[in-house]
């Protein structure tokens, strides 16, 4: 036999005589209490005596939880303060695409008066409709300037501000960080609308104050011309022209809506802001072909120049309010689609 197999054997025959020794009471047997870090362990080396573990439980009870708020979330942390709308706002602003397209915005009736000046309008014109009257005065610009990009200009400009909102962050990879931080969806979804609308609002006011400041400079203030021949003072068509601007940011609500469900439901920018610009001109196409009937009033696009009729001396609100009501529906069901489809949006790829 080996040395080794001797010692063990030996160590063997000693653990085993210890044993017999402290059942025949002869040794004091071990107390478990005794051993320290031993406390009751089983076979795995898990605490089994119920002492042992009320002390753990009493030792992690007594550890501070100053860091912890009473929900479980850090101590500090606060949902409705991530976010805040000022800071979006704020960062939105700071991008190049915002900076040019309200400089775009703003200089558009700047650009109308070197058309109209190139070619062959007359200052003088009386009759006509409102592309030939738009230099009959400041007011007759500024309609001729919300005609000209009410069908295309301005929706492509809220699909962009929409559009471009959740899907650039998923491309970018930031928005499962955003989200991580973190800020509850829905108070993220709400957050970009909001600056969405607001820089949709903000660029819709600029063209027709622009235009009207230089229109006002180039074809004074006289009175708004109808092409049924109605006159209407300056203050009068200013006012007529404001409630004109609040119309075209309410029935662009579809639009801000549309864009916001493919905003949520892909990673590609450029695929939300043209899918609700696309959508925006077959609506309009679909709205030229007479043979439609009474199913054209269903189309989003079909009151979009409602507004006209307040350039008249008696108002009709009756396009107007359908216009509203309508944009307001298709607006609302969207934006619902976008929140429901952004609360199960998978963000970790």
């Amino acid at each position: 036999m080996s040395d080794a197999e001797r010692d063990t054997s030996s160590a063997e025959g000693n653990a085993e005589r210890k044993g017999n020794a402290e059942r025949d009471g002869t040794v004091p047997a071990r107390n478990p209490a005794a051993t320290g870090a031993g406390h009751a362990l089983d076979q795995h080396g898990v605490h089994t005596d119920p002492a042992a573990l009320q002390e753990l439980t009493d030792a992690a009870d007594a550890e501070p939880t100053a860091g912890v708020g009473a929900d479980g979330a850090v101590a500090g942390y606060r949902a409705g303060r991530t976010l805040r709308l000022g800071v979006e706002l704020r960062r939105q602003l700071r991008r190049r695409r915002t900076q040019l397209v309200l400089a775009f915005v703003a200089l558009l009736p700047v650009i109308l008066v070197a058309a109209f000046e190139i070619g062959e309008a007359s200052p003088n014109r009386r009759s006509g409709g409102f592309i030939d009257l738009a230099t009959a005065s400041a007011p007759n610009f500024v309609v001729v300037a919300l005609f000209v990009s009410g069908s295309f200009l301005l929706p492509m400009i809220v699909a962009l501000y929409f559009g471009d909102t959740i899907a650039s962050e998923s491309s970018w990879s930031s928005l499962k960080y955003l989200l991580a931080i973190p800020v509850p969806r829905h108070r993220l979804l709400r957050q970009k609308a909001m600056a969405s609308a607001l820089l949709s609002a903000l660029t819709i006011v600029v063209l027709p104050v622009s235009a009207l400041v230089v229109g006002t400079i180039w074809y004074g203030t006289g009175e708004a011309i109808s092409p049924t021949g109605d006159s209407i003072a300056f203050s009068d068509s200013v006012l007529a022209l404001g409630l004109a601007t609040l119309y075209l940011i309410v029935h662009l609500a579809w639009v801000a809506g549309l864009a916001m469900v493919l905003s949520v439901s892909t990673d590609a920018p450029l695929g939300a802001v043209g899918g609700a610009v696309l959508v925006s001109i077959l609506s309009q196409i679909l709205d030229q072909i007479t043979a439609l009937g009474d199913l054209r009033d269903f189309l989003p696009t079909h009151f979009s120049f409602a507004w006209m009729d307040l350039i008249a001396t008696d108002v009709e609100w009756t396009r107007m309010a359908s216009g509203a009501l309508s944009a307001t529906l298709f607006g609302t069901v969207f934006f619902l689609l976008a929140a429901r489809r952004f609360a199960t949006k998978d963000v970790t790829s």
